[in-house]
């Protein structure tokens, strides 16, 4: 079974780092012609994938457009992600779950479990009640070839407080920031899983609009880790930017672009993602022949 950290290996080097959002937000639904319903979000889902597949190897459903609708949003996002797998996309279940215990192994059970309804390929979770309480979705992601991405520093401005507040664990190292404690955990967690230098399949979530030096988020403390990277597109960062703002980590970043692509509407959908992945390519991110899957 190929890691996570492989297959997004793979996956940078082929298609570069542009991931594409699917976001059913109101306003889309309307613009795309589409209802404000379930059926409407599973339309608009489906199409992006349709879209997607074979011009990026990445795609991250945001659940909580789909949840709104209750069972019937869940049946249709259910849709979304087997389509999106079974299309031969990665997808990450923008889900943010975080919780203790074995509420925690339930929604672990939900997203990461082979065969589960809503079963994808990596989850993004939420380290707030303590990285230790993500200890067994870690673990258990390592075992089934999934991946995790862990909050670490996020692209709100309301976040800063917390995520660049200090702490006091002698334990590990002094006065450090919460969001260097955070990936200090996730280092440790790839590293004892021995991928002998690949990707791990731990993974930080980390803006684009942020300065992640002020966050204590330094080259050596994200070596190793698959990074999610939300604020490109819309928030204001550009492909151009990808390389100053990550320096020497900057080949293991997922640009994540979602009302940048999806404003595009459906006609104008795939030459959208063929543009934004141009950007990048031209920003000299793109290591394998990124758009050159055009002809599967």
């Amino acid at each position: 079974m190929s890691s996570f950290g492989r297959r997004i290996r793979e996956s940078l080097d082929r298609f570069g780092p542009l991931c594409v959002g699917i976001d059913p937000h109101p306003h889309l639904l309307s613009d795309w012609g589409l209802g404000d319903s379930p059926a409407g979000a599973r339309d608009f889902g489906l199409r992006v994938v349709d879209a997607a597949a074979g011009r990026v190897g990445v795609v991250k459903p945001q659940v909580a457009f789909f949840e709104r609708f209750g069972a019937a949003g869940f049946a249709a996002l259910e849709s979304v992600l087997a389509s999106a797998r079974a299309a031969g996309l990665i997808v990450i279940a923008d889900a943010k779950r975080g919780d203790i215990g074995s509420t925690m192994d339930g929604y672990s059970a939900a997203w990461l479990t082979p065969g589960s309804p809503l079963e994808a390929d990596a989850l993004t979770v939420s380290p707030y009640l303590g990285p230790e309480s993500l200890r067994a979705t870690l673990t258990g992601a390592v075992r089934l070839g999934k991946g995790v991405f862990v909050l670490a520093a996020t692209s709100n401005p309301e976040a800063a407080a917390l995520q660049t507040a200090r702490t006091v664990d002698v334990e590990a190292e002094a006065d450090q920031s919460v969001a260097r404690r955070v990936a200090r955990d996730i280092a440790w967690v790839n590293g004892s899983a021995a991928f002998g230098g690949e990707l791990g399949p731990i993974g930080l979530v980390v803006g684009a609009t942020v300065d992640r030096h002020e966050f204590g988020l330094t080259d050596d403390v994200l070596a190793g880790a698959p990074l999610l990277a939300p604020g490109f597109g819309a928030q204001g960062a550009t492909p151009a930017d990808l390389p100053r703002l990550f320096g020497a980590v900057a080949a293991h970043v997922l640009a994540s672009e979602s009302r940048s692509v999806l404003s595009a509407g459906p006609a104008d959908l795939t030459a959208r993602i063929d543009e934004r992945s141009a950007l990048y390519r031209d920003a000299g991110i793109v290591r394998g022949r990124a758009g050159a899957a055009h002809d599967g």
